[in-house]
């Protein structure tokens, strides 16, 4: 008994020889300008939000307090304050410092305010 023939496999067609650029659809207005997007859709560049605004970070709080576990806290500022704090009594008087920090640091208070006091 003979094995019955294969079937012959489908070949890929062949590529063009040279790729074409794409070229844009022509306008029903008849404008050299092609359309950049669809109707309704603002194609005018808008502002970048992460433009520097100059404000900043100067000083951080983090306070961490788990359910179950003991609470802690860091407070850092650009001065060169960095102190921490573990356990609910300790969080709650570095929370007190960190806020009094704030007025007597000489980076969160501007210059005037501090001349006028």
């Amino acid at each position: 008994m003979s094995t019955p023939p294969r079937p012959r496999l489908k070949s890929l067609s062949s590529a063009p020889d040279l790729p074409r650029p794409a070229e844009p659809a022509p306008t029903p207005s008849g404008s050299g300008a092609p359309k950049a997007v669809a109707e309704g859709v603002p194609s005018a560049v808008r502002p970048d939000p992460r433009t520097d605004s100059g404000l900043y970070v100067v000083a951080r709080l983090r306070i961490t307090a788990p359910r179950g576990a003991t609470p802690t806290a860091a407070s850092s500022c650009m001065c060169g304050r960095d102190l921490f704090a573990s356990g609910h009594h300790q969080v709650l008087a570095l929370i007190e410092s960190h806020a009094a920090h704030r007025t007597t640091c000489q980076l969160h208070t501007p210059q005037e305010e501090r001349n006028a006091a």
